[in-house]
């Protein structure tokens, strides 16, 4: 079953639209919209970004540590429109 289609409202104005990706980082790259990544997995923290406005969720919990206003895109996936500060 699809995923439900997510409006992505980046802090510079640009907009993605989440759609039918594994992870948001994946949605972004396919709209050619550049993040800051290394592992892919949750675990160094290198593609952390500011949730301004939404909500995600995450299959496995990060183990780079988070402050309650940031996200992992590598590893999350929407569950409401987003607004977020790369």
């Amino acid at each position: 079953m699809p995923r439900p289609a997510y409006a992505v409202q980046l802090d510079d104005g640009r907009q993605a639209v989440f759609r039918n990706a594994h992870t948001l980082l994946e949605s972004l790259e396919a709209q050619d919209i550049d993040v800051h990544y290394q592992c892919r997995e949750g675990y160094c923290g290198s593609c952390r970004t500011q949730l301004l406005e939404g909500s995600v969720h995450y299959h496995d919990e990060p183990m780079a540590y988070l402050d309650d206003d940031e996200i992992l895109p590598c590893c999350c996936i929407p569950k409401s429109d987003l607004k977020i500060k790369l």
